[in-house]
């Protein structure tokens, strides 16, 4: 009797998918869960670990994997990434925009150049992507786009001005394009997690385990399951985690007098 297969999963080799941020946290089990699902990969990270990921990645799971060092941020690199990948000969089944930059500071304390650089890789890079190898995809009749977006979209607190606006086009962008592509068998997934365990924030090790161990946080294991199972299904908007949906609410309408005094609170973690 054949074994039931797991949501998104291919005959181990037969197909492709590109991650970008995948070197560390949520990007790197992002490839490790397509890895388990047979995908080949293309790993793009701005970090040169991604060489040494890439190479543990493919001897563990038995798949081709192929690392690409480049920053994203920098004007015209999703061309430069595309020209590249096409001339390659790569076709992907699924495209992941996970690499992101996080910002928490008000935008008077923010650097013109930080604004710039995470403006252009959120929106501007992340929207070329999607682009380029949508277009890609629906000349084949198939394909996956995954982009992060963020719980924070709902939380317009100091500090969070920029990080949050970014991430909201992403989710508003992701809905609009998803619906434009209907019947042409490419989907569109934005995913929204809230905090999820990692070093984008700054936080220790030992304050992420308490995090994911009191449920406050979610392990990057878990946030890439659940994002890739929605993208799979071909989910519009998904917010992991049916507690924080109910949260939504109280986050869009919170009152001024709770808002002064946690920016009071907060502003020692501005950076």
């Amino acid at each position: 009797m054949c074994c039931k297969k797991n949501r998104g999963e291919v005959v181990r080799g037969s197909a492709w998918a590109l991650v970008t941020g995948a070197a560390v946290g949520i990007g790197r089990q992002y490839a490790e869960r397509l890895a388990e699902l047979g995908y080949n990969l293309y790993l793009v990270d701005i970090r040169k670990e991604i060489i040494e990921e890439a190479m543990a990645i493919e001897h563990h799971h038995r798949i081709k994997c192929v690392p690409k060092v480049l920053d994203l941020s920098e004007v015209g690199a999703a061309r430069r990434l595309h020209a590249t990948t096409t001339e390659e000969g790569y076709e992907f089944d699924v495209v992941v925009n996970n690499a992101g930059i996080f910002s928490f500071c008000d935008i008077l304390n923010t650097p013109l150049e930080r604004i710039e650089h995470l403006l252009q890789l959120h929106d501007v890079t992340l929207t070329t992507m999607c682009r380029l190898y949508g277009e890609d995809m629906v000349k084949r009749g198939k394909g996956r786009l995954l982009n992060m977006s963020s719980y924070s979209i709902w939380m317009p607190f100091p500090g969070l001005a920029l990080y949050s606006a970014s991430k909201a086009y992403v989710k508003g962008f992701s809905e609009a394009f998803n619906r434009e592509l209907r019947k042409t068998g490419v989907s569109v997934t934005a995913i929204c997690p809230a905090g999820i365990a990692t070093d984008l924030y700054g936080l220790s090790k030992d304050l992420q385990r308490f995090g994911v161990k009191t449920g406050i946080l979610m392990s990057p294991r878990s946030c890439a399951r659940r994002a890739l199972n929605a993208m799979f299904k071909g989910r519009s908007v998904v917010v992991p985690d049916w507690w924080y949906r109910l949260l939504i609410p109280i986050c869009k309408y919170l009152p001024s007098f709770i808002i002064r005094p946690l920016r009071r609170f907060t502003m020692k973690w501005q950076k």
